[in-house]
């Protein structure tokens, strides 16, 4: 069950209870009101008569000649107020204070039914009729004024049984609930949530490798599982940006060496010729075309060092021309092909080149091409063909070159195209690795798209894209 649904099963239950317990309260709120208003003929008549008993003796015995001392002082015995009436109404005896009253109404003032009996503050007004004990005919009317204390009224109302065991146990069952939801937050919210202020001052910290993990597949779980991916994505940028920095150095280093070497033969060739140490033109001329291969590899390495910081910086000029591809092209592949041809590796031109209208950098485009044919001359050896390829397909130039070398290793597939990847390095391809991925850079900022595919000891074909105009 979700954390949600069981706050509304939990959000029910307590709502349920309070109702009823409202419901509770108010009944019982509207059970004393009532008994507090309205006498209880039920409670009072057996205590009354037992009251009045000795009054309505003396009253049954002595109706024609009352001794007003001897009633009075039997009403001050049961702490209780008489007045004796005839039955027209007329007073013979008034136990209270107020002497003032000569007559009652008989119509309104007597009460013989006891459902009827008023309560006046703490007393019951009770009537009883006189008789004569001898005719047993009613000779007039004792109206009893009876303190409730008097009669056990006092402090006798009770609380109903089931109303108030049915408040108990929503009572307890509300506060077993409470606990319940404290225990449930607790396990369920705060530990968790202390968990996971855990695992995140670990990743501060820089420890990336300790699972979040939650036992349940509720919204808690659901935190958990983006937390985790966000610790794995941070652990793998991490990671990356480790060894973009160590690539960087590695780089920076590899070029120093790379640049190192040419430059120190080009001073030596030029320290040779300055000393006469060449007998004639061709030897010097021998000496010029070595100087101008080693500055030709200089120019290379500090081209693609700048592309690569123009690169990082997001910055690599492109800047495309409306042209028509075959003159471009050709002008391209001719001295491609020748320096191919010196390493003892077939050049295999393209057949056909398409005019066609296309918006390019023509410099930019022939770095794609240069990089692609200098990579498979690193991969070939003498014996070793490279052909170059050039179609139209639907509404883009396709261009493939491909090579009958030693191919890629699967394992290094995927990261062709990462910035300073070089792979299995050996003593031919030794590179700096930003080569592909300036490539890639440059084909997509024409709106095309690069892929390969390749086959150990077989070979490896690349081929890119670019849209016609």
């Amino acid at each position: 069950m979700t954390l949600n649904d069981w706050m509304k099963k939990w959000f029910a239950a307590v709502s349920v209870c309070l109702l009823l317990f409202l419901g509770c309260v108010v009944y019982l709120f509207a059970d004393h009101i009532l008994n507090d208003n309205e006498a209880k003929p039920a409670y009072v008549i057996n205590p009354a008569r037992l009251l009045v008993s000795d009054s309505m003796v003396y009253l049954e015995q002595y109706h024609d000649e009352i001794d007003p001392i001897a009633l009075q002082a039997i009403c001050d015995k049961n702490d209780m107020s008489l007045l004796v009436t005839q039955l027209d109404g007329n007073v013979l005896f008034n136990s209270s204070a107020d002497k003032t009253i000569q007559k009652v109404d008989v119509k309104t003032s007597l009460h013989y039914d006891l459902y009827t009996a008023k309560v006046e503050k703490d007393f019951f007004k009770i009537t009883f009729p006189i008789v004569d004990d001898q005719t047993h005919i009613q000779m007039g009317n004792a109206i009893f004024l009876l303190p409730k204390r008097a009669v056990g009224m006092e402090n006798t109302y009770a609380l109903p049984l089931i109303p108030l065991l049915l408040m108990s146990t929503f009572l307890l069952f509300l506060v077993g609930l409470l606990f319940i939801l404290k225990k449930k937050m607790k396990k369920d919210i705060i530990q968790p949530i202390q968990k996971l202020s855990y695992y995140s001052e670990a990743i501060l910290k820089g420890d990336y490798e300790q699972k979040a993990e939650y036992g349940r597949t509720d919204e808690m779980g659901e935190v958990y599982a983006v937390f985790d991916q966000m610790r794995i994505e941070i652990m793998h940028h991490s990671k990356r940006r480790d060894a973009q920095e160590k690539a960087q150095k590695e780089l920076i280093t590899t070029i120093s060496h790379e640049i190192k070497t040419p430059l120190t033969t080009v001073k030596a060739y030029i320290d040779a010729i300055s000393d006469g140490v060449c007998p004639d033109m061709e030897s010097v001329m021998e000496y010029i075309e070595v100087m101008r291969t080693n500055t030709n590899k200089m120019t290379r390495l500090v081209e693609d060092l700048l592309l690569h910081a123009l690169q990082e910086l997001g910055q690599i000029s492109v800047n495309p021309i409306e042209q028509y591809s075959k003159s471009m092209l050709l002008q391209m592949i001719k001295p491609m092909g020748h320096y191919v041809r010196t390493a003892g590796v077939s050049f295999i031109e393209p057949r056909e080149i398409p005019d066609v209208l296309i918006d390019v950098d023509a410099n930019r485009l022939e770095q794609v091409i240069s990089n692609l044919i200098t990579n498979a001359l690193k991969h070939t050896s003498p014996g070793d063909s490279i052909r170059i390829q050039i179609e139209q397909e639907l509404e883009q130039l396709k261009i493939t070159i491909a090579d009958t070398g030693e191919g890629i290793l699967p394992q290094d597939m995927p990261f062709i195209f990462g910035r300073y990847f070089k792979g299995q390095v050996n003593a031919k391809n030794e590179g700096n690795g930003l080569g592909l991925s300036i490539c890639k850079h440059i084909i997509e900022a024409h709106h095309g798209s690069i892929s390969f595919k390749s086959t150990k000891g077989e070979g490896t074909v690349f081929y890119f894209t670019i849209p016609l105009c």
